[in-house]
């Protein structure tokens, strides 16, 4: 989807990007090979032409952060699809005071999760974050992401989807649990509980199954959030197809091949479940 984006370039917005699709450019590709575009200059299509072979370099250099404050937030999800496999989806845990107490950090084929007074250190959180070309949250701009950089006091620089507003976009509305159910996404009937009490009986009890429940919980959070990212950005993509309406076969994106995954998970970053 990123091969067909236009609205990264400076001045061109929704609008503008529909006409050069409807001209029948439906990529960098077409465009770059195109002699003029109605509605932009021959100074500007010049111009455009070096963005976009900019671009396309940043792509070969596997480097998303190029399109970090040129991409509006909202449109990152067309970075999806290049960058699947190298995609970190995260989910954080707060206690009844609203501190982190778990962070979970899920790729398709395991997850990570590091827990306050265990491995909860800004060193690790860092680390782990810096192996993801891009990370993707329910709400994280204004949770998940603050509250990690302002309490582990660390700059997260990876290009970020955030799918709240995008479910918006859609007529999706809530909470993530809200929007797994309008998906039909399912989740065992013991992960529906409520987070903030299970950390509060294991702090109290030092029961360390409250804990193993309340990491199962936030690594149910972190597979739907990949079922969800698959959806929206299928549903996104189409709407954007049938506007490009592009003559030849469209292949995926994807620099590598996307294979089924399961549902490792790692306890602490050492214990193989």
């Amino acid at each position: 989807m990123i091969k067909k984006s236009f609205i990264f370039l400076e001045k061109v917005g929704s609008t503008k990007e529909q006409s050069i699709w409807k001209q029948g450019i439906a990529d960098w590709h077409d465009f770059l090979n195109v002699k003029s575009v109605n509605g932009i200059s021959q100074q500007k299509k010049q111009y455009y032409n070096r963005k976009l072979r900019e671009a396309q370099h940043a792509l070969r250099e596997e480097n998303p952060s190029h399109f970090i404050h040129k991409l509006p937030k909202k449109e990152m999800w067309r970075l999806y699809d290049y960058f699947r496999e190298e995609v970190g989806y995260v989910d954080i845990e707060v206690d009844s005071y609203g501190k982190i107490v778990l962070i979970g950090i899920s790729n398709y084929y395991n997850s990570n999760f590091f827990v306050k007074g265990v491995n909860l250190e800004s060193t690790n959180i860092e680390n782990e974050l810096q192996k993801y070309k891009l990370i993707v949250t329910y709400n994280g701009h204004s949770f998940d992401i603050p509250k990690i950089q302002k309490e582990l006091k660390i700059n997260i620089k990876v290009p970020h989807i955030d799918l709240k507003p995008l479910c918006v976009n859609l007529g999706l509305k809530g909470g993530l649990k809200e929007i797994e159910k309008k998906l039909n996404l399912k989740r065992p009937q013991n992960l529906y509980g409520n987070p903030v009490d299970l950390w509060k009986a294991f702090h109290a009890s030092g029961d360390r199954e409250y804990l193993e429940l309340l990491i199962a919980y936030n690594g149910e959070d972190c597979e739907n959030l990949k079922s969800v990212m698959n959806k929206v950005y299928t549903i996104l993509s189409k709407r954007i197809g049938k506007i490009s309406k592009k003559k030849k076969k469209i292949f995926g994106e994807s620099k590598k091949s996307f294979f089924s995954y399961g549902r490792g998970k790692r306890l602490c970053c050492r214990h193989s479940k």
